[in-house]
């Protein structure tokens, strides 16, 4: 086993030998000249003069090992449906949709725009793209109309691939009219919208743009097609930032770079081996659909599961016996879903033979030690946290225990990842932090390492602007999140620099004060914003969500326990921090991937427009929150 700090400190220090050796996890058409070119800082180009293909990665040269090994599961508990390719099967469905994309009139550098539920098409469209060149940009499936304009006028695809309709909890969401009227209301027109018909429900075609893909897989079921290879800086795909606000920002993500990153990860971060089985519990609509997914675990010779539904249906035990079915040996989801099972009946964490998964990897947000502690104990499995954005594609603090076992510290995510030059800044002055337990802004250095994003789609100036300018008279990748690390290395994460919370000049991360809330027995979930104040320009509003509500029959009931909670925070942070009010509701307002609103709930609280809540899961949560403060106000 390698020692680990020998191996970060050599991917910085020896940053070309490093990641030429990281770069034979995967096949080259034709050998780059040049590790990284970092002349024009901050844009860092990765394996330049090399040629290769993201989708022969992923798919073609498996054939000759695995063909006939499990490669995409896909299972719908909305649908009731379960089909397994094989990588021949894979490859043979990837050529039928890259076909009929060409023949749709997509060349080489080209822009397909996924709109679609969480169904094998939707892999095979993402693949089938990067297979002839065309760049993909998947729109989380339901988004609403003005949201998916925007993204259609800054993609301008030649064609559009969606699907009559998603499910969410056994209820039907349609996709054709809100992708009709996202059309209408877009500046840029896409030749063709290609069409999945899933039979879920009745929808209207547009004469001469709509195309069946049934038919057109029918016309290409033996039509072989070549991949092409590019350039490893040739970009592969665009993925717009969750929460942007006027003109969408566009990730852009190279080919070469990206394939060494994720191959690399799987052995090293997520002890996924050739041959064996990952489960990501996300949406290819977001980063970690993309990544680890679909991208990943192919890279990898694993199979991949694809998941469409809940995880508590039909019932909470529904997850891990796909764990037992599959013989998953590395599972991946969120500390939002972690939480909702910790709500259900314990007695479905044990219903199923886990023996065959090493780790559950989890990400998306923080995560707090007793979210950690309690699935940690109630799986019996190690709980591995990692921190990463869309931006960076790949994690940039975990445990890499694929190179040297170690422990992990609930609440952190852990150390800096190989490749990432991770710092800790003042926000004012730029100096680098060095003591433990000092709070600082969680900078990078470049070169952003391999996979990383190589500037925000058409708009270079605005990468620099948004990444690279925020630290004074430092050029370094800013993440825009408060951390702190101890004595060992581990870094916690505090939450937004932007969520910051002054309260009479006192700045107060919303996850410290989060963290303490939640190590309340009676609560599950805690969300706090800062809401503006006449006297102390902030204060601090919790809504937290009880693990059995039925504690709270009146609202002496609720008052005792609000009383409860302040006097907790009071003792572990301090009376400063202690909130204005602590309010407790049924439930918390999240995007479908999981992701609290926490701008949404503060602006509600502030009288304000909440702005866009097209991907919220439940609408209803917010107007809980409105109903709450309104009598107050």
């Amino acid at each position: 086993m390698t020692d680990y700090a020998e191996f970060h400190r050599r991917s910085l220090q020896d940053r070309d030998a490093f990641w030429a050796e990281q770069a034979k996890l995967i096949d080259w058409h034709k050998p780059f000249e040049q590790v990284c070119d970092y002349s024009r800082p901050p844009f860092a180009k990765w394996f330049v003069g090399g040629e290769t293909n993201l989708c022969h990665n992923a798919v073609d040269r498996h054939l000759a090992t695995r063909a006939d090994q499990n490669a995409l599961i896909y299972v719908s508990t909305e649908t009731n449906q379960e089909r397994i390719y094989s990588y021949r099967e894979l490859h043979a469905e990837v050529q039928r949709m890259a076909a009929t994309l060409q023949s749709l009139g997509v060349k080489k550098g080209d822009r397909v725009l996924v709109y679609m539920p969480m169904v094998p098409e939707a892999a095979f469209a993402m693949l089938a793209c990067t297979r002839i060149g065309a760049l993909h940009s998947v729109v989380f499936g339901g988004f609403a109309s003005v949201s998916l304009a925007t993204r259609i006028d800054d993609a301008e695809p030649t064609v559009i691939v969606s699907a009559d309709a998603g499910s969410r909890g056994g209820k039907v969401v349609p996709y054709k009219p809100l992708l009709d009227e996202a059309i209408r209301l877009a500046d840029h027109k896409p030749q063709k919208v290609l069409m999945v018909d899933r039979g879920l429900v009745a929808f209207d075609r547009v004469e001469g743009r709509d195309e069946d893909y049934a038919s057109w897989r029918e016309c290409h079921f033996k039509t072989e097609v070549p991949c092409e290879w590019v350039e490893a800086t040739h970009p592969s795909y665009t993925l717009y930032t969750s929460g942007t606000t006027g003109k969408p920002k566009g990730v852009q993500r190279d080919t070469g770079g990206y394939a060494v990153a994720l191959a690399a990860s799987m052995e090293k971060i997520y002890l996924c081996k050739p041959g064996e089985t990952f489960f990501s519990t996300s949406d290819i609509g977001w980063v970690v659909g993309h990544s680890y997914i679909i991208y990943a675990p192919l890279l990898g010779g694993c199979a991949t599961i694809m998941y469409e539904g809940l995880p508590i249906r039909p019932d909470a035990a529904v997850w891990w016996s796909l764990v037992e079915k599959y013989k998953v040996t590395s599972m991946f989801s969120a500390p939002t879903a972690v939480r909702v099972l910790k709500k259900q009946d314990p007695a479905a964490l044990k219903k199923h033979d886990l023996s065959s998964l090493r780790a559950l990897f989890l990400a998306g947000e923080p995560l707090d030690e007793p979210t950690a502690t309690w699935i940690a104990e109630a799986l019996g499995k190690p709980i591995i946290d990692n921190y990463w954005q869309t931006e960076t594609g790949w994690p940039i603090l975990s445990l890499c225990n694929g190179v040297e076992a170690a422990k992990s510290k609930f609440g952190s995510p852990g150390k800096a990842v190989y490749g990432y030059d991770v710092k800790l800044l003042d926000e004012h002055s730029g100096e680098e932090l060095k003591g433990a337990g000092q709070k600082g802004v969680v900078a990078i250095e470049g070169p952003l390492p391999p996979g990383c994003m190589q500037t925000v789609w058409r708009d270079d100036k605005r990468f620099v602007n948004t990444y690279w300018s925020s630290v004074p008279s430092r050029l370094v990748y800013s993440t825009f999140d408060w951390g702190i690390r101890d004595e060992d290395g581990y870094f916690f994460i505090l939450g937004r620099t932007d969520d910051v919370i002054n309260v009479a000049g006192h700045r107060l991360g919303t996850r410290e004060i989060e963290e303490s809330i939640s190590s309340h027995p009676k609560v599950a979930e805690v969300a706090v914003v800062g809401v503006a104040d006449n006297l102390k320009g902030q204060v601090a509003m919790a809504f937290a969500v009880l693990k059995d509500p039925s504690v709270i029959a009146t609202e002496a009931d609720a008052l005792k326990l609000e009383g409860e909670v302040m006097k907790l925070v009071d003792e572990q942070l301090g009376a400063v921090a202690r909130p204005a009010r602590v309010r407790f509701v049924a439930t918390l307002p999240k995007t479908r991937s999981g992701k609290l609103l926490r701008r949404a709930i503060q602006a509600v609280c502030e009288a304000r427009d909440p702005g866009d809540l097209t991907t919220i899961e439940d609408p209803t949560a917010l107007q809980q929150i409105r109903d709450l403060i309104t009598p107050a106000a």
